[in-house]
């Protein structure tokens, strides 16, 4: 069965800026089934767009902005 956008359901979503990136803190459920966290990263191109990239390595400034948005996000997992 294909992926279907239509089936995933966006419970919780935060996000934290830097002057160069995004991170995302989401919780999906897809056809009604277990909720499960998603972090993402986006990169600004030269053109100040935000483009997806892989979420790789996190520096200490990153984890400390991700960490409370994760507890945040922990209620909206059950």
């Amino acid at each position: 069965m294909p992926y279907d956008p239509s089936l995933d359901e966006r419970v919780f979503y935060k996000t934290w800026e830097s002057e160069n990136s995004r991170l995302s803190v989401s919780i999906y459920s897809y056809n009604n089934g277990p909720k499960k966290l998603q972090l993402t990263r986006e990169n600004k191109d030269r053109e100040g767009n935000f483009k997806f990239t892989k979420l790789g390595r996190l520096n200490k400034e990153e984890v400390l902005a991700l960490l409370p948005l994760i507890e945040e996000s922990k209620s909206s997992l059950e």
